[in-house]
């Protein structure tokens, strides 16, 4: 009788268990198509909509076929769901609203945003998860809690916790709401509490466990959130690219440990693409900056050093927007680089509208893409992309660079750090060794700014003083839809 009882309920429960487990390995399957449609902008935004519908089944299937085994053999479904469901209509309606209102501008600082509330989740689910697992163990007279799911929650709680914190700070240096503290002390500082925190989590792993003393679990958060700050406040200038990419890794590997907390299949395959995805665009965004992830790491981005560059002639050169026309109009081959001034400007649209009236006068124009330029890993193709910008137009910098040569005119509109040639041959600047696009190179230059102020990194850029750089100066949108109308009267 108790083999059949036992055949019963297994029976039972089974088209449950397999709907919930086929459910998550769909939304796995929707989520790797989601991220392989990503990468061209023809497809992005169905990516984004696979998805977000992997996310959606998961979610909906946990609701309603996720069962809890009880001490007594029964299985329990999921409880508070009206709570559960008004929690995800609120989300839903403000990410909703503030994703549909937010400037492209300030798309960084959302980013930044929501990548935080992410650590956030989950180190929350390690705070909640503890306390449980200490009584468990208590109860079995363990000596340790020496195991994998402890593994997974102190991880989870200490990299969502410098995930949370790390992209509030980010958050309020891209919003300029809060400076750099640049000091290499904090360098020392940030390796003292990277490794607090990893023989904290050691000390927690060995410890006898005790029954209600959660001090430990807030502690380690505690500790986890100063570093999240010490770890992002050193770092300012042209590098938060970068630092956004890293932080965006760490809360998809705290999303795994979760996974693994919880055995689910969908959590985990989300957190490992974004965690995986996350490291491999900051190598990437790294060497484009020809820095290390020790250095990213520790926080030694953005500690600043006193350029000794020659001053030479720093006479400005400008150009009016008649003799601008003129020289775009009887040019060959055109290059547009484009930095965070196009984006504050607005002057996207504008631009593709150049690029269609020059390509009527037989010119090919092309745009020189750096990989940190702007606030945000790939700032500038979203920006393009809205703007109906044909993918095969972007250059990548090392094919801007082999090509500088025989471009006729650059146009720099809003990029600063990416094309100073300080990174070249200044050994002492703060962005030496950094790889940029050689728009010197060109036969002319022309460089769009409202004025001679300095970029994000807070250097000079000696391009301006070049012999064959002409400044044109005023906001990028008004100063573009201008050279359009001068070109049309030619």
């Amino acid at each position: 009788m108790e083999t059949i009882s036992t055949l019963t309920k297994l029976i039972y429960f089974s088209p449950n268990i397999s709907i919930l487990e086929i459910s998550y390995l769909v939304a796995s399957i929707l989520f790797i198509l989601g991220l392989k449609k990503l990468s061209h902008p023809d497809t992005a935004r169905n990516g984004n909509l696979w998805a977000a519908a992997g996310m959606g089944m998961a979610i909906l299937f946990t609701i309603l076929f996720h069962k809890t085994r009880m001490e007594d053999g029964t299985y329990q479904g999921i409880h508070n769901i009206p709570w559960i469901i008004a929690a995800l209509i609120i989300g839903s309606v403000v990410g909703w609203l503030a994703a549909k209102k937010v400037k492209m501008t300030a798309m960084p600082q959302m980013v930044s945003l929501f990548n935080g509330m992410g650590g956030a989740c989950a180190a929350l689910i390690s705070l909640m998860e503890f306390p449980g697992m200490q009584s468990r163990f208590y109860a079995t007279h363990a000596t340790n809690m020496l195991n994998g799911e402890a593994l997974a929650i102190l991880l989870g709680l200490m990299i969502g916790g410098v995930s949370f914190a790390g992209s509030m700070i980010a958050f309020g240096k891209l919003d300029e709401r809060i400076g750099d503290m640049k000091s290499m002390l904090v360098r020392y500082i940030n390796l003292s509490f990277l490794v607090i925190l990893l023989a904290f989590v050691v000390f927690i792993m060995f410890k006898t466990p005790v029954a209600g003393e959660n001090w430990m679990i807030y502690s380690l958060a505690a500790l986890a959130l100063i570093y999240g700050v010490t770890f992002v406040m050193p770092i300012g200038g042209a590098d938060m690219p970068v630092v956004i990419s890293l932080l965006n890794s760490f809360t998809g590997v705290a999303a795994a440990m979760g996974g693994f907390l919880y055995n689910n299949q969908a959590m985990l395959t989300g957190g490992i693409l974004v965690g995986s995805s996350g490291t491999i665009l900051t190598i990437l965004m790294c060497k484009a900056m020809n820095r290390s992830l020790l250095n990213v790491i520790i926080g030694a981005f953005g500690v600043s050093k006193t350029s000794t560059g020659t001053k030479g002639d720093r006479t400005v050169k400008e150009i009016s927007l008649s003799d601008a026309a003129v020289l775009l109009s009887y040019s060959q081959k055109v290059l547009v680089v484009p930095g965070y001034g196009l984006a504050v400007a607005q002057a996207q649209h504008v631009c593709h509208e150049l690029e269609t009236l020059l390509g009527s006068k037989g010119v090919e124009l092309r745009y020189g893409i750096h990989p940190v330029a702007g606030r945000m890993p790939g700032h500038m193709n979203v920006l393009l992309a809205e703007a109906d910008v044909a993918y095969e137009k972007l250059l990548e910098m090392e094919d801007a660079n082999n090509d500088m040569n025989n471009i006729d005119v650059v146009i720099v509109i809003g990029a600063n750090d990416v094309v100073n040639p300080a990174a070249e041959n200044d050994p002492s600047s703060p962005i030496a060794g950094m790889p940029v696009i050689r728009v010197w190179d060109a036969k002319n230059t022309i460089v769009m700014k409202r004025s001679m102020a300095k970029g994000y990194a807070a250097i000079e850029n000696n391009l301006f003083f070049m012999p064959k750089t002409r400044m044109l100066f005023g906001d990028a949108k008004v100063t573009m839809q201008k050279l359009i109308a001068e070109i049309k009267n030619l």
